[in-house]
C-alpha cells in the first residue's frame, strides 16, 4: 500500500477496522456519520475523531497528509480506554486523553515510521487486548438486520440481549456514542447511500432500505449530512 495517496483504503488487521490513508486536495471537506471512529495521524498529531451525529465539516490545505485507522462501530471505546459518548462531534488529541508519557510514545512511534498508517495498525493490534463485546455486537447485528423498524422496536431489542431499556441505551452511549435509534439512523443512511451510489433510482433506494418513501429518505439524509442525497451524490 502506497503512503499519502489521495485517497486509499483497505481492512485492517484489527477485525472489522478499515486502515487509510489520504493526501487533502485542498478546500472544505465534508465527513459523513458513519458510526465509526478513527485514530488518525494529521499534521504530525494523533488525533480521536469521536462518532458523530450529524456531517463533520473541515477545511484542509492542500498536500495535508493523513494516515488513519477506522474502528468498527461500538470497538473504539477498547483501545481508547474512553466512553464514545464523551467524543461525540468532536476530534480531540490523544494527548488530552492518554497520560503525556503514553501519548508521546506512539506519537513517535508512528511519525518515525516509514509507513505511518501500518505503524497506526501495529500499534493498535498491540494494544487491543480484550475480546470483542458480546453484548455490544449483538446489539450492532440486530441493528444492521433493521429490528428497530418493527412495531416493537427498542423495548425488542432490549428484551433480545437480555437488558431494560434504560441499560441498553446506557450501554450504547458508551460503545457508539448515541442511542440504538440514532444508531440505527445513521447506518441505514450509509447502507442507502451505497445503494444510491450504483445509480439505483432515489426512490427504490428508499422502499429497499425501510424509508417511508423518498420524501423520508431525502428529509435524513439532510438532516444527518446537511445536504439532501442529489447534492451530497452530484
Amino acid at each position: 500500500m502506497t503512503e499519502f495517496e489521495p485517497y486509499r483504503e483497505r481492512p485492517a488487521r484489527v477485525p472489522g477496522a478499515v486502515l487509510w490513508t489520504r493526501t487533502a486536495e485542498g478546500g472544505d471537506y465534508r465527513v459523513l456519520p458513519d458510526g465509526c471512529m478513527d485514530l488518525l495521524l494529521m499534521d504530525d498529531e494523533l488525533v480521536i475523531a469521536g462518532p458523530d451525529s450529524r456531517a463533520w465539516v473541515g477545511s484542509a490545505a492542500a498536500g495535508t497528509r493523513y494516515a488513519g485507522i477506522r474502528f468498527a462501530p461500538g470497538t473504539a471505546p477498547r483501545f481508547l480506554g474512553v466512553p464514545a459518548k464523551d467524543l461525540l462531534n468532536e476530534r480531540v488529541a490523544l494527548a488530552d486523553l492518554w497520560s503525556p508519557a503514553r501519548s508521546r510514545r506512539l506519537a513517535d512511534q508512528v511519525r518515525l515510521a516509514e509507513a505511518p498508517a501500518l505503524a497506526l495498525e501495529q500499534a493498535v493490534a498491540d494494544l487491543i487486548e480484550e475480546p470483542p463485546d458480546g453484548l455490544i455486537t449483538q446489539v450492532l447485528r440486530a441493528v444492521r438486520s433493521g429490528m428497530l423498524r418493527g412495531g416493537a422496536g427498542v423495548l425488542s431489542l432490549a428484551g433480545s440481549v437480555g437488558l431494560s431499556e434504560r441499560q441498553l441505551h446506557r450501554r450504547c452511549l458508551h460503545a457508539f456514542g448515541y442511542g440504538p435509534k440514532m444508531l440505527d439512523r445513521v447506518l441505514r443512511m450509509n447502507v442507502a447511500l451505497d445503494h444510491a451510489r450504483t445509480g439505483l433510482a432515489l426512490a427504490d433506494v428508499a422502499v429497499l432500505t425501510g424509508y417511508a418513501d423518498q420524501a423520508h429518505f431525502t428529509r435524513d439524509v439532510k438532516a444527518l449530512t446537511g445536504l439532501p442525497p442529489r447534492v451530497l451524490l452530484g
